[in-house]
């Protein structure tokens, strides 16, 4: 395992992404530090398109690499609100700034959505073995 940190202040998935709550409702959603260590180089990112609705467990994208294909999930359900179209240019940046520039994409939670299902920093550090 790689010397990752996992910032306190975001929630995790088993699926290897992190949220973060961003305003009233609203919240980031990029792949964890772990995610792309394991997936090697990012080449390519597909992300859902703004007004898409997701629930959660849906598969929403896909991240490329040099060494695999991934499927990104929606950890919670909500209305995409935006995305991050640097990635387009630069999708490097899940590599080098996963919790930063390399985020992916927000959504407007739907009712009865909450972060509270979600693991803690640690209790995603301790599902990773």
């Amino acid at each position: 395992m790689s010397d990752a940190t996992y910032p306190e202040d975001l929630r995790y998935t088993t699926d290897h992404e992190w949220v973060k709550e961003t305003g009233e409702g609203t919240v980031r959603i990029g792949i964890t530090d772990y995610a792309q260590d394991a997936l090697g180089d990012v080449v390519y990112v597909s992300l859902p398109a703004v007004g898409d609705s997701l629930s959660a467990g849906d598969t929403c994208g896909e991240v490329e690499s040099t060494k695999s294909v991934s499927d990104v999930y929606a950890p919670l359900a909500g209305e995409v609100t935006a995305v991050n179209a640097a990635l387009d240019a630069t999708p490097e940046l899940v590599n080098s700034d996963p919790y930063g520039e390399g985020w992916m994409y927000e959504i407007r939670l739907g009712e009865g959505a909450d972060l509270s299902g979600l693991l803690d920093a640690s209790g995603y550090q301790e599902q990773l073995g």
